[in-house]
């Protein structure tokens, strides 16, 4: 039987457990959504909605300390979900982007910005790039933030812009504001198979990305596969010389080339890439086999090859290569190794696609820290690698890049899932 002075006691114990208890729980912060469209399977519907609902994370359901309190939707297709995730959790969709920020007052009224210039019915350019407002997006919010004294974190949902004068805008805008500004896609954060990296201040003669998708949008993933890994090699990133892209039976005269010098790569690393590969074609009449040169060329349609050389000499192949692979893998050859590093960057299937839950921890991240775990820089070059590629494809021949010297150091530790 407990006396009064144990019972007061355990009682006190119990309110100041619950008083610090309260008191750790993390103050819920307001996000602003910048989108071109929400419908399912629409990157908004990938990114924004982690931060309706949460998503999982190393075995436990994360609920990231944000509400979305307001929305722009530039489109509204026939299956638009943004009235419906309006209604459900109760955030206006205001007609501007200023009064999306300032959640329909006078003042910035948000602590973290998603933007989210993805999927809509936009034209293209000559050249074939969809126009996708994204700069624009960035303008816009960059103006509330200069008009009001004030800025906060920013994410930017895949390449900077078409245009690469404007991407680079956007790049020391957000620098010389000071805006925690993180950008990109969700290859560099998802798991790899195996869960490797480049390791930093390695010497990298040669890498390569073997991909699916197609130009002016899975480039862009497959160049930042090559991206993050290259940024690790010896002496930083140092920027891009130049890019020649080729399609069609143009890409098998290069691959039976059979070496760099002489218009190609090196045959091992597309050996590597093909060996890491979950989606490896396969003839109907047999399976587990290495496909032949011509089962290769029976397959792919329409075969694309970005190649381009680093300021430093670091050599770097993209293929996209529909027909043959449905993923995407990396292999480097490296300085004192004999055998290549290739590895597997693992999207897991819909509906839940994970990986854009990795990319999303990093935006949290930014959100919460102030600080973007991977430098924009990076998307630069991979938004300048895109524009580049597909404008030497339009003009078949090199594009010679000497405005892309970009360089920066990479961080020590990679932002990839490993768990």
């Amino acid at each position: 039987m407990l006396d009064r002075r144990v019972f007061l006691g355990a009682m006190g114990s119990g309110i100041a457990a619950s008083a610090l208890s309260l008191a750790e729980e993390p103050k819920r912060k307001k996000m602003a959504v910048v989108t071109t469209e929400w419908r399912y399977h629409s990157h908004a519907w990938h990114m924004a909605e982690r931060f309706l609902v949460g998503y999982p994370r190393r075995g436990r359901w994360h609920q990231p300390p944000f509400d979305v309190v307001a929305a722009y939707v530039d489109q509204r297709p026939e299956n638009d979900l943004s009235r419906a995730r309006s209604k459900e959790f109760g955030f206006p969709i205001y007609p501007t982007i200023a009064e999306t920020l300032r959640c329909g007052g006078q003042r910035l009224a948000v602590d973290a910005v998603l933007v989210i210039g993805e999927h809509g019915d936009y034209p293209r350019n000559e050249i074939g790039q969809k126009l996708y407002p994204r700069y624009e997006f960035f303008k816009k919010v960059v103006e509330v933030f200069k008009a009001d004294g004030q800025s906060v974190p920013m994410f930017n949902d895949k390449h900077l812009s078409w245009k690469w004068a404007w991407a680079k805008e956007m790049a020391t805008t957000a620098r010389e504001m000071k805006i925690p500004y993180l950008a990109g896609s969700s290859l560099p954060v998802t798991w790899r198979m195996p869960s490797i990296d480049m390791p930093l201040g390695a010497g990298v003669d040669e890498v390569m990305c073997l991909a699916m998708g197609g130009v002016d949008s899975y480039d862009f993933h497959a160049l930042e596969v090559i991206q993050c890994m290259a940024e690790r090699r010896k002496g930083g990133e140092t920027g891009v010389a130049w890019v020649e892209a080729v399609r069609g039976d143009a890409v098998w005269r290069a691959m039976d080339a059979g070496a760099w010098k002489r218009g190609g790569w090196d045959p091992d690393l597309f050996h590597s890439c093909l060996c890491r590969s979950q989606t490896l074609a396969q003839p109907m009449t047999f399976s587990h086999r290495y496909p032949t040169a011509e089962q290769m060329r029976e397959w792919v349609k329409d075969p694309v090859v970005y190649r381009f050389q680093y300021n430093d000499g670091l050599r770097a192949t993209m293929l996209l290569m529909n027909g043959l692979v449905g993923d995407f893998t990396f292999a480097a050859r490296m300085k004192g190794r004999a055998e290549p590093l290739s590895t597997l960057f693992y999207l897991p299937p819909n509906p839940n696609v994970v990986y854009s839950a990795a990319l999303m921890e990093n935006a949290e991240q930014t959100f919460l820290t102030g600080e973007a775990p991977y430098p924009v820089e990076r998307t630069l070059l991979t938004s300048g690698l895109v524009e580049a590629g597909v404008q030497s494809l339009y003009d078949g021949k090199r594009v010679e890049t000497p405005y892309m010297n970009v360089r920066y150091e990479a961080p020590r530790e990679a932002a990839f899932w490993r768990s």
